[in-house]
């Protein structure tokens, strides 16, 4: 598995409902299939713990790591992707990349590439000074916080490159934002 899903604490259908709607977008490449997602279970609020995470990713990954992994977080979800991002890196694993999905309030930094979508504008500033990476995505017009999730390729929004100290914004869904990202991290073709 490459690409790792740490859902945030909703109902299992909202993360169906988003893997979905990605593998409908991508039908063109035959990489992206739900069989290359690894879904941490959302019981027991395990998404927010790393320890949990790494416990997980080892039984279903292997030990040592042996593939390089894209963790997708959402919400209370990002607070246990981002530990156990580092995680995986002391126990010898690659990460490349984490993507955080309105985890509002969660800092966002490590030596990994990082980017943070947001439901909207308040959320993608106010989360800015946490770490919000090289490429990051709001909704505009604003969006429900599990609509972001749930339906991605139906909320559209900005994309904010910050490439060598100067803004460029760019209007698309933030299903296009994800499939842009899945693709410059080699999980789509």
């Amino acid at each position: 598995m490459s690409i790792v899903i740490c859902p945030g604490i909703h109902a299992p259908e909202l993360t169906q409902e988003l893997l979905e709607g990605l593998e409908s977008l991508s039908s063109n490449s035959s990489k992206f299939s739900t069989g290359n997602i690894l879904v941490v279970p959302a019981q027991d609020y395990a998404t927010l713990s790393a320890f949990h995470i790494l416990q997980f990713l080892q039984a279903n990954q292997g030990r040592p790591p042996e593939s390089p992994i894209v963790f997708i977080s959402f919400s209370a979800g990002v607070v246990g992707a981002i530990g156990a991002a580092w995680g995986w890196q002391i126990l010898g694993g690659k990460v490349k990349a984490l993507i955080a999905v309105d985890g509002w309030g969660v800092p966002l930094f490590g030596n990994f590439p990082l980017h943070r979508l947001s439901h909207d504008y308040f959320t993608h500033w106010s989360s800015a000074s946490l770490g919000s990476g090289q490429d990051s995505f709001y909704a505009d017009p604003p969006v429900e916080h599990l609509e972001l999730w749930r339906s991605p390729q139906t909320v559209g929004g900005w994309w904010v490159n910050s490439d060598g100290g100067t803004q460029s914004r760019t209007y698309l869904t933030a299903a296009q934002f994800l499939t842009m990202l899945l693709k410059r991290y080699g999980e789509l073709e």
